[in-house]
């Protein structure tokens, strides 16, 4: 529906104008069935703004001429007694009703025009957000890494152990991972993300994210049923991805408890799922986790570093892959699954295979570069 000042009427208007003419013929030709004739004129103007919802002096215009001449017309088949006087208000009956129908139809333009509005200032705004962080991660590249470079001559020419240049270099360390999580984070909404995909062996590179982290983050890992075969995708992006979640997995339990991987296959697409025995995600949050910046942990965890990009890079992955990512949780631990098409199992591919891993706690803290 659009609204209109006073312009040229289209071919829809002059048709009404000329049925209702024909119409207002009948009411003079046929006094005794003018009923009809004026029934239908106030139901086809009623249809009629339906589809032109006119601005309110057109609309007044049509509104007055209309309920004059018709009224005109009872009026006087009325006097002339062929008509009875209580006919005489339909009109304003049908003014009324059609009146009540004109402040329902721009109410809901209104609203309609509303929402588009906010529609519009929250894509104008996702877009200057998006060009803000993009100006910034390419800004923050090159400095971060001058003075990283210079903290690294620095503590290799002093002979003196300097804490100071070590806390430095690693705080420099983690800001450049950021930089490169929101520089991924552009790259993923592009039309060419998945360009560079290639046929990945999944359940070898699932066995060796799981093998790294259980090097360097003491919890009980487990690699369950693997799918066997392989899958078209970016590889550097599918292990950020995993790594991200065994990441997430990592920052939400403690050391004697189990982090498992494991996939499973069927009609072209596999489940990537990464189960912890942590502490959950509360429910109010579940729904956002995903989002830039969003964030799920305690203080406790924010206060080991990071801006909640994490799960939002791994979303961001899974969409420019065609695929999504989902996750269950209770107060007992949660389950990260990515679900990714184009998944190719072997041609005597019968069953999963059985977990193959199983590793005590380790006492090496760290994490993965």
């Amino acid at each position: 529906m659009r609204a209109i000042g006073f312009r040229q009427p289209d071919r829809l208007e002059i048709a009404w104008l000329a049925f209702a003419l024909v119409n207002l013929g009948a009411m003079v030709l046929w006094p005794q069935w003018e009923t009809i004739p004026f029934h239908l004129i106030w139901l086809t103007l009623t249809l009629l703004y339906g589809f032109r919802v006119w601005a309110l002096k057109p609309t007044y215009l049509v509104l007055s001429a209309q309920g004059i001449v018709t009224g005109l017309l009872i009026t006087q088949d009325a006097m002339n007694g062929t008509q009875e006087w209580g006919e005489l208000f339909e009109v304003p009956l049908m003014s009324a009703m059609f009146l009540a129908m004109v402040w329902h139809a721009r109410r809901h333009q209104s609203a309609a025009r509303s929402l588009a509005n906010q529609a519009r200032e929250r894509a104008e705004i996702l877009a200057k957000q998006e060009h803000f962080l993009q100006d910034v991660s390419h800004e923050m590249r090159t400095p971060i890494t001058i003075a990283r470079g210079h903290l690294e001559i620095l503590r290799r020419s002093s002979e003196e152990d300097q804490p100071e240049v070590a806390v430095a270099i690693d705080e420099l360390s983690r800001m450049e991972r950021i930089v490169e999580q929101l520089l991924l984070l552009e790259r993923a909404g592009q039309a060419h993300f998945s360009a560079t995909a290639e046929r990945v062996e999944l359940d070898t590179l699932i066995e060796d994210v799981a093998m790294r982290w259980a090097e360097v983050a003491p919890r009980v890992w487990r690699v369950g049923a693997l799918a066997r075969g392989t899958i078209c995708i970016d590889r550097d992006a599918l292990r950020i991805a995993l790594d991200a979640l065994v990441e997430n997995a990592v920052a939400h339990t403690r050391e004697p408890d189990v982090i498992e991987l494991r996939a499973c296959a069927a009609d072209g697409q596999v489940a990537i799922d990464v189960e912890d025995e942590g502490c959950g995600i509360r429910p109010d949050v579940l729904d956002k986790i995903f989002e830039r910046f969003g964030r799920a942990e305690s203080a406790s965890a924010r206060s080991r570093g990071g801006l909640g990009l994490g799960l939002s890079i791994v979303d961001a992955i899974a969409k420019g892959h065609g695929g999504r990512c989902t996750v269950t949780s209770s107060p007992s631990g949660s389950t990260f699954t990515l679900i990714l098409s184009g998944f190719r199992q072997p041609a005597r591919e019968l069953a999963p295979t059985v977990p193959r891993l199983s590793a005590a706690p380790l006492d090496m803290p760290g994490r993965p570069v």
